[in-house]
């Protein structure tokens, strides 16, 4: 006897079919390359195992592969899994403005910016010395609001960065807000051209003090700090301060360069490769004779630390600040055959005498945070005054402080 059944409920057997119809399909899929890949056993190479991967997608998936967008992702995949937290892979344009940046060289107009929230601006926080930018009249302190004819504030930091950057000989137009108010407006229309980028930032401080922002190491930061410290010491410096607050490191040579400078005959820094070989390399005899201090935080890492931990060592400098980042090993940059580069751990570093600091960081002899009401605060725009790293730093070179005297809060 044949049984009616309604519209509706035909419907759902009909779905309910199709379902299982899909359900049985992908199950008899799944269990057919279940049984390959318990083919492929512990002992075949990841290498074996991607190449199925591989062919099982080229062979089944529906949509379109991108194959530099593949090729890109399998190499970031396996630095990712190799553990090598400093490791990073560079496409091609990436690495060429890469090898330009290390160099100290680059095609721009020659500011340094950060992102003004409060504005929706790119803040101007100094000017490159014999830049495009300096001869046109940027001013430190100028606020981009517009880039061409777009707004800052519209576009958000990373896109305007990217439309003021641009080509060797091209144009860079955009307008500021400067003055007290912000109520004066300035266009500018700049040829970018190469620049090199400031890495050493010197002044005299209250007539007989040195001060050096070192914002990184390049390739020409060595020859700067010469620079600066013959122009101060020619000014009246008796001592010096080094800030390397916020330095992330950079060049093997650019540090080397800079503390055969500053150091005594001896080790300057102590490399150990992948079996265990060590390999010193030495700073001549000549030397810099005043007091030091050098200025850290937790963003002072790599080359910046070995700076203050190899000052350390010798005894000629005050660390003043909070315990650094802590990275102690050394990478290599190797170009591939597409034009990419791959940046890889291959070294430990070591401080000339002290043990090596990866993870742990190096603790300053005055452990001394910023105040607390300057956390706040955008860190270039704190004042000399207000900067209590600084003041201190300024009372152990001039020795009205003693190390002792202020961890016991003097």
């Amino acid at each position: 006897m044949s049984k009616k059944i309604s519209l509706s409920a035909a419907i759902v057997l009909i779905l309910l079919g199709a379902l299982l119809t899909f359900q049985i399909t992908y199950v008899s899929m799944l269990a057919k390359y279940q049984n390959e890949v318990q083919m492929l056993t512990a002992s075949q190479s990841a290498y074996e195992k991607l190449n199925y991967v591989d062919a099982l997608y080229r062979n089944n998936y529906v949509g379109e592969i991108d194959e530099e967008e593949l090729s890109d992702y399998l190499i970031r995949g396996y630095i990712a899994g190799t553990g090598d937290k400093y490791a990073s892979y560079m496409t091609a344009d990436e690495f060429s403005a890469y090898m330009e940046e290390s160099s100290g060289e680059m095609v721009g107009i020659g500011v340094h910016i950060i992102y003004n929230n409060e504005m929706g601006a790119l803040e101007v926080i100094s000017v490159m010395r014999d830049s495009p930018a300096l001869e046109a009249g940027v001013e430190p302190g100028d606020l981009i609001v517009m880039v061409g004819d777009e707004s800052v504030a519209e576009l958000g930091y990373y896109p305007a960065v990217d439309k003021m950057l641009g080509d060797l000989g091209t144009v860079a137009q955009f307008t500021v807000r400067r003055g007290a108010n912000y109520e004066q407006i300035k266009e500018f229309s700049i040829i970018r051209e190469k620049v090199t980028d400031t890495t050493v930032e010197s002044r005299i401080y209250d007539g007989d003090i040195g001060l050096i922002r070192i914002t990184q190491f390049a390739e020409n930061t060595g020859e700067s700090i010469r620079t600066a410290v013959a122009d101060l010491t020619a000014k009246g410096a008796e001592s010096l301060i080094f800030d390397v607050r916020y330095n992330p490191g950079g060049a093997l040579t650019g540090i080397v360069d800079t503390l055969d400078f500053l150091l005594p005959e001896g080790p300057i820094i102590r490399i150990v490769d992948k079996q265990g070989n060590e390999e010193a390399i030495n700073s001549d005899a000549s030397c810099i004779e005043m007091p030091i201090a050098v200025l850290v935080n937790e963003s002072t890492a790599s080359a910046a630390e070995l700076f203050t931990s190899a000052l350390q060592d010798y005894k000629l400098a005050t660390v003043i600040g909070t315990t650094t980042y802590g990275k102690g090993t050394m990478q290599t940059v190797v170009s591939l055959p597409d034009g990419s580069g791959l940046s890889i751990s291959y070294r430990m570093y070591n401080p000339p005498y002290s043990d090596n600091y990866e993870g742990i960081g190096v603790v300053p002899d005055i452990e001394l945070p910023l105040d607390e009401a300057l956390l706040d605060k955008n860190f270039y725009k704190i004042t000399d005054e207000e900067d209590n790293q600084l003041q201190t730093a300024v009372k152990i070179v001039r020795g009205e402080l003693t190390v002792e005297e202020a961890n016991a809060g003097k």
